[in-house]
This record gives structure tokens, C-alpha cells and sequence, in this order.
């Protein structure tokens, strides 16, 4: 099979898969066991919806609404009902590889053979991802409860060829219009199918797969910012020692550590002073970097093993059992998604916390071991980079005000029925703007250690060679050494990018080797 394309069968998928779909375009197909298990479930749907006894999902309203026993003539009218009158979003468009994402989740449980949903609907959601239509989804619509209702719905009602979506040039069409160019046929939902297809956590699971994987990236950042930051502090490596991290053996604390001490090995810069009086010890925000990184990397951890269960589970009201039952069931609660999400949010604010305390510190003359004030070139008549604390100290406290848990509120819907929710898609979004603004903190650390560590060599102490290399490659990319003041976002914003695209990472590990 060729490398860009997933098959999507019946036992889930992975944070790989998601990634290679949801934001790099890579094709999709179902398999042969796939296609199967659709047809068998769908022989279990249509036996239960011929049979005069009520069945929700199948022959019911929905929510509040399901104690009305549907006739048949009116079952496919009310499939359709149900996605049109879901498909009550507000707010800004969702983000392309989101919708993407979201789409494909929700086809990974239909493919699961749980659902009841008819092969050729499952193949039709196949067609419009391979065609690059996305359907236009929006903020505000979901309460991580009976599955990302609103968003979800909106990418039904391209299914069924109505609503707006976007095509692969970008630009946002009619959803028929967009189907007949691509000879993709509108789709016609039979009993249970509109139900199935908006009944998932796949919105704000999309989005916590992508920021693990972006979260992985800046972790790793973050410690090569911290070894920098210490390198330039002058400060001292003896706390690094792994057997000082083995009577404390969280894993991603010594992960941490072991990531800063290859990128420090070599240094002539650590454990000196300006007056050569020995270093002791260091600040907290430089000597307990591997505590706070690494219990971030452990968090980090716990939602990958959550988001792993919730890739190979079968996420739907009721669901199709083997044995032919069709049982109602509470798995749609976003609860296990919700949580790590907001776990997340907090330890991304803590990092970007004690990124900027470390900046900080390397711009104040009083605490820098002898650096200019500001890493000024002629302080007084250049400000330096004491602007570009600024923005960070901005950026960090906006993610504190993100940290604050969106999973602990909840806010009851459909006339009680649902009336504890997760509020998941709330915390997935949040996250996705505190993922976002922790790369541009580390980027901003990692512009005030390099022309740090850049001023120290020129006094003569020589970097270690991770450090050149990292500073080598940012300057290659655009972010400026030090000298007098200049208009200085663009540098920051081509550190972001270095940051943002693993350029960082990259650059460090054909010396290093690579790390955690």
C-alpha cells in the first residue's frame, strides 16, 4: 500500500494516522474487513427497523424527544431533520486540518461496524476527504456531550450535499456544487444513519491528537531554551546528573534532564561566575527545569495513553453489538477527552511560565551574571530585548487565564435529558491558543539565550556545540545576532517559525543525538 494512503478498518486508528490525513492530505481507504462489518451491522439495523417495537436511534426521536415512535414513511425525513436542525454552529470557521480531522474520526467509528451505517455512506465520507472538500464548521455548537453535536452535523450536511464547504483551492462553495464536481453523488440517510453520524467525541479528540503532537515538539524545545538559558546564566550542570534524577525517577523529569545535559556536554560557559566565585546553586526557574518540563512530558504521557483508547474505541448511541443488539449507552460523554485536555492546558501554561522567568532573568543586569542590561548593544540608547519580555509576559499570562479547567463547568441541555456535560470541545479549543502561544514564549527564550550565549562567546568562553549549532541555524533562518536595536518582529516571528517546525530540534541532534 502506498505510504500516503491509510486504510481505515475495523479496529480504530492511530495519532499518526490522524496527523497524516488531518494535515498532510494523505488519502484514505476503507479495508475489505471494513466494508464487511458496514454490511453486517446494516442487515442488524434493517431487521430492527422492520419490527413494530421502538427502537432509539431507529425508529425514535432523538434526546428529549425519544419516547415519539416513528412511522416508516417519515424515517428518512427525520434523518435528514436531524442534521439540519444540529447543523446550528456560530462563530469563526474551524481550522481545515480540525474539520479534517474530525471527519476522519468519525469514520473510523463507522468503519468499526458498531454503527449501522450502510457502506456506501461510510464510502462517501472516504470520497470527500480524497477530494479535499471540508465542510465549513464553527466554534461555537458543541458541549462534549452526545458527541460534538454541532460540528459534526455540519459535515453530515455536506454528506447529504447542502450547507458550505471548502474546496481544495480554498475556496468556500455550496456543498452540492462541490460534490457534482468531484462526481460525488449526494447521500440519502436511511434509519440510525443521521444519529450515528454526529454522535462522537471525534472534534475534540482531533484536536488533542494534533496538539500532542505539537506539545512532543515543544517540550523537546523547551529543553534545549532551558539548557541555552543555563549555558548563558553561567549556571551549573551538576544538577543534571542522573544518579541526582534517579532517586527521584519520574520519567520525564530524567528525560528533561538527560536532554539538557547532551545539549550542555562540551560547554566551556557552565559552573563559572563573573567574579569566579563558584556557583552553588541557581535560581529555581534554571535548576528545577527538569522537574517542570518533565512533569509537563509525564502529562503529556497520560493523554497520549487516553487519546490511544479513545483511537480504538467505537464512540455511538446505541451502538450495534455483535450478538444483534442495539443497546443506548453513555460512551459519547466527553468526560476521559475533556479532562486531559484542560491537564494539558495547565502544564503548557506552567512551561511557558518558567520560559519567560528565565528570560527575565537574562535581561536583568542585577541577575544575569554579568550580561549588558536588556542584552542591550549600547544600553540606554538600545532598549535590547526588553519589549520582547513583554510580549512573552503577555502571551503567559493569556495562558494562565487559558489553564483555568473548561471540563469542571457544565451547562444542561435538551430539556434536562443531557444534563451533565463535558464541555470537551470548550477545552480543545482553548488548548489549541495555549499550544499556539507556547511556541512563540519558547521562541522568544530561545532569541534571548542565543544572543546571550552569543555575547559570552564573544568574551571568550566558548558555547558547546549543540548550542552553536542551535544558534547557527536560527540565524540562518532569519533571526538576527546581537548589535543595535532594529525592528524586531520579524526576528521573533522567524524564531517562532524555527521553533514552531521542529527547526530547533533538528538543528541540535546531529550533535546530540537524539532526544526525548
Amino acid at each position: 500500500m502506498d505510504m500516503h494512503t491509510v486504510v481505515v478498518g475495523t479496529s480504530g486508528t492511530t495519532a499518526e494516522d490522524v496527523v497524516a490525513v488531518a494535515r498532510h492530505g494523505a488519502r484514505v481507504e476503507l479495508s475489505a474487513a471494513a466494508v464487511d462489518a458496514l454490511a453486517a451491522a446494516r442487515l442488524i439495523v434493517d431487521a430492527l427497523a422492520a419490527k413494530p417495537e421502538p427502537v432509539y436511534g431507529v425508529s425514535t426521536g432523538f434526546g428529549a424527544l425519544a419516547s415519539r415512535h416513528i412511522s416508516h414513511e417519515l424515517r428518512a425525513r427525520l434523518q435528514r431533520n436531524i442534521v439540519r436542525s444540529h447543523a446550528a454552529g456560530m462563530g469563526p470557521r474551524v481550522e481545515r486540518e480540525v474539520v479534517r480531522a474530525l471527519m476522519f474520526l468519525r469514520l473510523k467509528t463507522v468503519a468499526s461496524g458498531h454503527t449501522g451505517v450502510r457502506p456506501e455512506v461510510a464510502q462517501t465520507m472516504v470520497d470527500l476527504l480524497n477530494a479535499g472538500i471540508t465542510p465549513v464548521v464553527h466554534e461555537y455548537g458543541s458541549l462534549g456531550c452526545s458527541g460534538d453535536l454541532a460540528p459534526l452535523s455540519h459535515c453530515a450536511l455536506t454528506l447529504m450535499g447542502e450547507g458550505d464547504a471548502e474546496g481544495p483551492d480554498g475556496t468556500v462553495r455550496p456543498a452540492g456544487e462541490l460534490l457534482a464536481a468531484h462526481g460525488i453523488a449526494p447521500v440519502e440517510l436511511a434509519e440510525k444513519e443521521g444519529l450515528a453520524l454526529l454522535n462522537g467525541t471525534d472534534g475534540m479528540l482531533g484536536m488533542l491528537v494534533m496538539a500532542l503532537a505539537d506539545l512532543k515538539n515543544l517540550y523537546t524545545s523547551a529543553d534545549i531554551t532551558a539548557a541555552l538559558s543555563l549555558e548563558a546564566l553561567l549556571g551549573t550542570d551538576k544538577v543534571l546528573a542522573p544518579e541526582l534524577h534517579a532517586i527521584r525517577p519520574h520519567p520525564g523529569q530524567g528525560a528533561s534532564a538527560d536532554n539538557m545535559l547532551r545539549v550542555l556536554a562540551g560547554s566551556g560557559l557552565t559552573g563559572h561566575h563573573q567574579d569566579d566565585a563558584p556557583r552553588v546553586q541557581d535560581a529555581y526557574s534554571v535548576r528545577c527545569a527538569p522537574q517542570v518540563n518533565g512533569a509537563g512530558r509525564d502529562t503529556l504521557d497520560h493523554a497520549a495513553v487516553v487519546a490511544g483508547r479513545e483511537l480504538a474505541s467505537s464512540v455511538d448511541n446505541p451502538v450495534v453489538l455483535p450478538d444483534g443488539r442495539v443497546e443506548s449507552n453513555g460512551n459519547f460523554h466527553g468526560a476521559p477527552v475533556a479532562y486531559v485536555l484542560d491537564f494539558l492546558a495547565i502544564v503548557a501554561a506552567d512551561l511557558g511560565s518558567i520560559c519567560e522567568r528565565r528570560t527575565d532573568r537574562l535581561l536583568d543586569k542585577n541577575r544575569s551574571h554579568g550580561l549588558p542590561p536588556f542584552l542591550a548593544d549600547d544600553a540606554g540608547v538600545d532598549s535590547g530585548l526588553m519589549i520582547a519580555q513583554y510580549t512573552q509576559a503577555a502571551l503567559v499570562s493569556e495562558m494562565k487565564r487559558l489553564a483555568v479547567p473548561a471540563s469542571a463547568d457544565s451547562i444542561p441541555s435538551s430539556a434536562m435529558q443531557e444534563d451533565h456535560v463535558s464541555m470537551g470541545w470548550s477545552a480543545a479549543r482553548k488548548l489549541r491558543t495555549a499550544v499556539d502561544n507556547l511556541a512563540r514564549i519558547v521562541a522568544v527564550e530561545l532569541y534571548a539565550a542565543t544572543r546571550a550565549v552569543e555575547l559570552r562567546a564573544a568574551e571568550g568562553l566558548v558555547p558547546a556545540p549543540a548550542s552553536q549549532a542551535a544558534v547557527a541555524a536560527l540565524r540562518a533562518a532569519g533571526a538576527e545576532g546581537p548589535g543595535p536595536d532594529r525592528f524586531l518582529a520579524p526576528d521573533l516571528a522567524a524564531a517562532d517559525t524555527f521553533v514552531r517546525e521542529g527547526l530547533l530540534v533538528a538543528a541540535v541532534e546531529p550533535v546530540t543525538g537524539p532526544l526525548a
